[in-house]
């Protein structure tokens, strides 16, 4: 588990591009629009959670632990909810991101692979979220540090459920499934690398 503000070295090794600096301070310059798509994106993954218990309702396991997962995730938005309110910041609706959209977008049409991708993509959401509230830690006013910093370990755990939950559900063999595994941590490069033109808690490098 990690200490406040330390991002563990499971999720270093897992993604092979770092947070463009450029994106860290366009950030730090719009934390109310940063709040917002956060409070979205905790929401759109209790979704995510909540569909996968439905889609795969005969796997134990793994509908326990997205149920709490789901449970956690939902928590967290009330949380970024509250901090939006004592910023006077209205909530709306987003748009999915071009990240979540292009990533989405690669998942395969058949079982097991497309439990397979969309596990791996939840691993890498999470892992990337992880890896912003540690970059974002020694820029943000003291109360979102706290805040940022008490949310790390448990992404962190929703990162290794998911991927673990990934390996356990292929078919593939073990050299398939890290084919696999490094061409969708490749797209997800990628789009951290490129430049975006809406800025996002995933988005890219700022136009």
């Amino acid at each position: 588990m990690a200490l406040a503000g330390q991002l563990p070295s499971s999720i270093n090794d897992f993604l092979t591009v770092k947070t463009p600096q450029a994106w860290v301070v366009e950030a730090c310059r719009r934390i109310p629009e940063l709040l917002l798509d956060h409070a979205n994106c905790e929401l759109k993954a209790a979704s995510t959670a909540l569909s996968t218990i439905y889609r795969y309702s005969h796997i134990d396991e793994l509908v326990h632990q997205m149920s709490r997962l789901a449970r956690e995730e939902l928590r967290h938005f009330e949380q970024v909810r509250k901090i939006m309110r004592a910023r006077s910041i209205p909530f709306k609706r987003l748009s999915a991101s071009r990240y979540a959209g292009r990533l989405h977008d690669s998942v395969r049409s058949a079982e097991p692979g497309r439990l397979v991708d969309s596990l791996i993509i939840g691993a890498l959401i999470e892992a990337r979220s992880c890896e912003r509230f540690a970059a974002l830690l020694p820029n943000l006013p003291e109360d979102l540090q706290q805040f940022y910093a008490g949310l790390l370990a448990s992404e962190a755990r929703h990162f290794e459920h998911y991927l673990q939950f990934a390996r356990s559900q292929s078919g593939d063999t073990q050299t398939e499934f890290e084919v696999r595994l490094t061409e969708l941590t490749h797209c997800e490069a990628n789009l951290i690398s490129e430049t975006d033109d809406d800025f996002r808690f995933h988005s890219g490098v700022p136009r």
